[in-house]
């Protein structure tokens, strides 16, 4: 059996279809991952074994460009999407059906100009195919309101969840169809009227965790919830980082992974006070923030790519941008979390985090040090790690396995 995987997004977007490719060769299934060109996603591939074919734009230059200095010389944000997204599009096309000429079947993720052309794709070569998403915000639901898209708000007053569906749907429309609809007429295919029910009116899988996202659906919508998918990792820490770790006490970790971050000139400082206001040192993932030192103090220890889920079990608290898998990966550990969403599922995470009681929601994108620091105060109470170390037991830990069996099973 051959699979093909198509993705295009941070590492966020990348690394569950790692973990999905490791379990589908493990069941003897030949499969290649098309994903962004970026250096970091190519290495994390190569370390797992999984065979890449890059396409589209660098997600981490796109990111950059929506994200200039100054506030002036932001382009509005749908403008922005509209580009990346037939960047992406007119990649995808050149790339993608060659890729997945016979194949059996398509497993596609990612934001929806990628999605759209993966199941274009599928349709063209008439292979079964599926959409995953890492959080039920987009997944079609009479029970919450979706998810608003960059440029995208709705009329102040309007709190009606079927009138919000509406005029999300609308937006999808004008956001993300002509670069939908041009990979359908290259591919000679008629254009998808709407793209709501074009993209997710089919077979649906949720790779998130049931106690961390309970799905709130209906029978309209055809989902099925995996769990959350991990690549196994036995990396061992760095010598360097092992002995900080063997040291003193359990430090904070903060990284803010695939995130350029708002006012990031000044965050790494802001940082490293909030942390010292608790005496506590510090583990920095540098990341797409440039997270560093601010001085010569010992207090801290500065990390590149690192296995997160080694790191965490070690440290007292982790402090994120709120990713569907850094969640997920820091409630396995049982370790309490800080969330500094920046947009997109992120301030659904941390909502979640903190209904949950295993962790704090900052409040904004900018963290300052005292800010960050009265969120920590949360993170770090001792009724805060009782409660994440109990949840850890409930999270599912064979999600991308489950995934794999019905690939299987269903597609095979």
């Amino acid at each position: 059996m051959r699979v093909v995987l198509s993705t295009w997004g941070g590492r966020g977007d990348v690394e569950p279809m790692a973990a999905l490719a490791v379990r589908l060769r493990e069941r003897g299934v030949q499969v290649r991952l098309c994903a962004p060109p970026d250096e970091d996603i190519a290495r994390r591939l190569a370390a797992v074994g999984v065979p890449l074919v890059p396409y589209g734009p660098s997600a981490r230059a796109s990111a950059s460009k929506a994200l200039p200095p100054t506030e002036s010389a932001r382009p509005p944000a749908g403008e922005v999407v509209a580009r990346v997204s037939a960047e992406i599009a007119a990649s995808q096309r050149r790339v993608l059906p060659e890729a997945a000429e016979g194949c059996d079947a398509l497993v596609a993720t990612g934001v929806p100009a990628a999605l759209g052309g993966a199941r274009s794709v599928a349709e063209k070569l008439g292979v079964p195919w599926v959409h995953v998403t890492f959080q039920q915000l987009t997944l079609p639901s009479p029970h919450r309101a979706p998810l608003a898209y960059p440029g995208q708000s709705y009329p102040p007053g309007i709190t009606d969840v079927p009138t919000l569906w509406k005029l999300h749907d609308r937006y999808l429309n004008e956001l993300f169809g002509e670069a939908i609809n041009a990979t359908r007429a290259a591919l000679g295919l008629p254009p998808a009227e709407d793209v709501t029910s074009f993209l997710f009116g089919g077979r649906n899988w949720l790779a998130s965790d049931p106690v961390l996202d309970p799905w709130q659906g209906s029978a309209e919508v055809d989902v099925v919830q995996t769990g959350a998918w991990f690549v196994p990792d036995d990396r061992p820490l760095p010598d360097d980082l092992r002995a900080f770790l063997d040291a003193g006490e359990p430090p904070v970790y903060v990284g803010f992974g695939s995130m350029p971050m708002k006012a990031a000139a000044d965050l790494p400082r802001a940082v490293v006070e909030a942390v010292r206001a608790h005496g506590r040192r510090m583990v920095l993932l540098r990341g797409w923030a440039g997270l560093s030192a601010v001085d010569d103090r010992d207090d801290c220890f500065v990390v590149g790519e690192v296995n997160h889920q080694a790191l965490f079990g070690r440290v007292a608290a982790v402090v994120h941008h709120g990713g569907a898998g850094t969640t997920a990966t820091a409630a396995r550990a049982g370790r309490p979390q800080v969330l500094v969403p920046q947009g997109a599922d992120q301030p659904y995470w941390a909502g979640r985090v903190a209904e949950l009681g295993i962790g704090a929601a900052h409040d904004g994108p900018v963290p300052t040090a005292r800010s960050l620091a009265s969120a920590l105060e949360t993170a770090l109470a001792p009724e805060t790690a009782e409660r994440a170390a109990a949840l850890a037991g409930r999270v599912r830990t064979d999600g991308a396995a489950t995934a794999a069996d019905l690939v299987v099973e269903q597609l095979g």
